[in-house]
């Protein structure tokens, strides 16, 4: 397994993905640290949990190290050790070969809607579907580790 993520991410241009998306998956999680060259995070998938590492690259690319942890310190550790924390409904979607994962995000980052896209190579050319929006892969106000700590909610009118 690779240690490196290659993610492209989009605002929708439509809700016309829902009626094609599987069921929603709740995910808490919390950052430990939200410095762009470390991010440290904390994710809980019903009954199960993850500690992820991730140092930059470049706007594309993450290096990315994750570990399976006991659902029980997870849940600790975001109580005690995670000041920045968000929930999102995430869904996925399969399009011509390819995973898109939509995140629909609750709280002060409600109604924020953002489709992810992990790649084999940041030029591996991949499907637009016409719910597919504006490309935000190198707006870095878009990422979670930026909304658990500045939420949506709270930008500026111009976003």
């Amino acid at each position: 397994m690779s240690n490196i993520e290659i993610e492209r991410r989009f605002l929708l241009a439509n809700d016309s993905w829902k009626a094609l998306a599987g069921p929603p998956r709740l995910m808490s999680q919390g950052y430990l640290s939200v410095e762009k060259e470390c991010t440290i995070r904390v994710r809980i998938v019903g009954e199960q949990a993850w500690l992820t590492l991730k140092g930059y690259i470049s706007d594309v690319s993450r290096s990315e190290f994750e570990y399976e942890i006991p659902l029980s310190d997870a849940q600790t550790m975001l109580d005690t050790l995670c000041p920045f924390r968000l929930e999102k409904n995430r869904y996925e979607l399969k399009h011509e070969g390819f995973l898109f994962e939509i995140d629909e995000y609750f709280g002060d980052n409600a109604p924020l809607v953002v489709a992810e896209l992990e790649l084999p190579s940041e030029h591996t050319p991949f499907p637009r579907p016409s719910w597919l929006g504006e490309e935000i892969t190198a707006n870095g106000r878009y990422t979670n580790a930026y909304l658990s700590k500045h939420p949506y909610s709270a930008w500026e009118t111009e976003k």
